[in-house]
């Protein structure tokens, strides 16, 4: 009974703690990486810097966020099954009341025209930061004709034939595999 009551208190305070973090950490998973640390580490020593080294290695490496992957591993580590999902809720149930207020109140003011002119600018905005990031993309992809044709049928597929982008990406991966295994065969014959 009493190690059941210990088990609980531990998955509380796993929830308050990822709470704490999800609501007051800005600037993505990467920031709460240091937060993290130092709660689990040196506030409450759930886990070891190198037990966190580790976690952080495997949450990099597995799909989704790195806080919310992050999160996981730490609670399951740390109190099995329930830890996780626990940390899990904690770190992202502040984002999600966060936005649904925000998505209540942006609804109910829709209609006035400062925020039709505010998301007009945030379009504008992300715009902006999409083709910061395909110029990004652009400098980091080989200068080589196969890769222009490669992107070219990309944007040509999911941009103009509105193939879905999930087979765009591993249509993509699959011919520049065939290229560089080519290209490889070319090299080991000279």
């Amino acid at each position: 009974m009493n190690e059941r009551k210990n088990k609980l208190s531990v998955i509380l305070q796993l929830f308050v703690t990822f709470f704490k973090i999800g609501a007051f950490t800005f600037g993505g998973g990467y920031a709460m990486i240091p937060l993290i640390q130092k709660e689990v580490c040196e506030n409450k020593k759930w886990l070891t810097d190198e037990d966190i080294l580790e976690i952080v290695a495997i949450a990099e490496s597995t799909p989704g966020p790195i806080a919310i992957n992050t999160a996981t591993f730490v609670g399951y580590r740390t109190a099995g099954f329930f830890g996780a999902f626990f940390c899990t809720l904690g770190v992202v149930l502040p984002s999600f009341l966060i936005i649904t207020v925000i998505s209540y109140i942006l609804s109910e003011f829709r209609e006035l025209k400062a925020v039709q002119y505010a998301f007009f600018g945030i379009r504008a905005g992300v715009l902006a930061l999409i083709v910061k990031a395909l110029w990004s993309m652009y400098k980091q992809c080989p200068k080589n004709p196969i890769s222009y044709i490669i992107a070219a049928l990309a944007f040509i597929l999911a941009a103009v034939l509105d193939v879905n982008v999930l087979i765009v990406i591993i249509s993509s991966a699959i011919i520049g595999l065939i290229y560089s295994f080519v290209a490889m065969k070319k090299e080991v014959k000279k």
